[in-house]
């Protein structure tokens, strides 16, 4: 348990800027898809939008836009929550406050005790399909939903009889070397952040506000940061994608079965998937 970090309502945190910047005039073009980006005009299914600088912000799902097939990765992260418990479970499991849970797996996973007293907790399940296909529907595999519910047991055994209530996906972006980054291209407008790798609920503040000075104050302090207009070469084509990314949580899995079972340093299977994917 981590009393370091923070708990949010990432939709609720969504939808409550956009009621901010609504007041503000900006306006909000929902259920419209892109399909490129290029210089100064987006196409979208509803015609196309030309201004001075278009910021691509679309993160897991950038693998869909024209040309950017290989930019970054998409894997899926899932998440199930289970029923709300009782206090006697809590106490059995010394939970009594909302500090945040996480292990130091290879493959790890996250959890948290949810305001209505639910364990919520999420991991990669099955983090890639081939082609770099996304679902938008949110489907979370049922082999996924086993494989977290066997963790959530294993993780909080007097929580082993709580039922299942729901399940849900979603999809995240990862560059070639699993670091995020924020640009701008002067000369075509054009500007990007992402590649969160998972973080992006806390990282998107920082990265909006990079991406405001970028265009309004390039000499900021803002704009020197490391991950600016950091560049990285793009990922390999199918099928070497898709096995790259299976051996590598395969590898993971095999090194926390490793660990798991006695061994008291790290797995060399570990550091050399790390180093292979360019993940360490």
């Amino acid at each position: 348990m981590s009393p370091n970090s923070a708990r949010i309502h990432p939709a609720k945190l969504v939808r409550g800027l956009a009621d901010v910047v609504e007041k503000m005039g900006v306006r909000l073009c929902e259920d419209t898809t892109v399909s490129e980006i290029s210089p100064r005009p987006a196409r979208t299914d509803r015609g196309n939008v030309t201004a001075t600088y278009i910021l691509r912000a679309t993160e897991g799902f950038t693998a869909n836009l024209k040309g950017l097939h290989r930019e970054w990765l998409p894997m899926n992260s899932s998440m199930i929550v289970t029923e709300p418990l009782g206090d006697e479970v809590w106490a059995e499991i010394g939970w009594s406050d909302c500090d945040t849970v996480g292990d130091s797996a290879h493959a790890y996973v996250y959890s948290q005790r949810t305001a209505d007293n639910r364990i919520a907790l999420g991991g990669r399940g099955i983090p890639y399909l081939f082609g770099s296909r996304t679902d938008v529907g949110g489907t979370t595999q049922p082999e996924t939903v086993r494989a977290l519910t066997r963790m959530l047991r294993r993780m909080f055994p007097a929580a082993r009889n709580a039922r299942i209530e729901h399940a849900w996906a979603g999809v995240l972006g990862v560059p070639r070397n699993w670091k995020a980054s924020v640009g701008l291209d002067q000369q075509t407008g054009v500007g990007w952040a992402g590649g969160y790798v998972g973080t992006g609920v806390t990282a998107t503040n920082l990265a909006a506000r990079t991406l405001r000075d970028l265009i309004l104050d390039p000499q900021s302090e803002l704009t020197t940061l490391p991950w600016v207009n950091r560049r990285v070469r793009q990922w390999d084509k199918e099928p070497l994608r898709w096995i790259a990314v299976s051996s590598l949580y395969k590898a993971y899995n095999l090194a926390d079965r490793a660990e798991n079972a006695g061994r008291k340093t790290t797995s060399p299977i570990a550091k050399m998937a790390g180093i292979i994917t360019g993940r360490t």
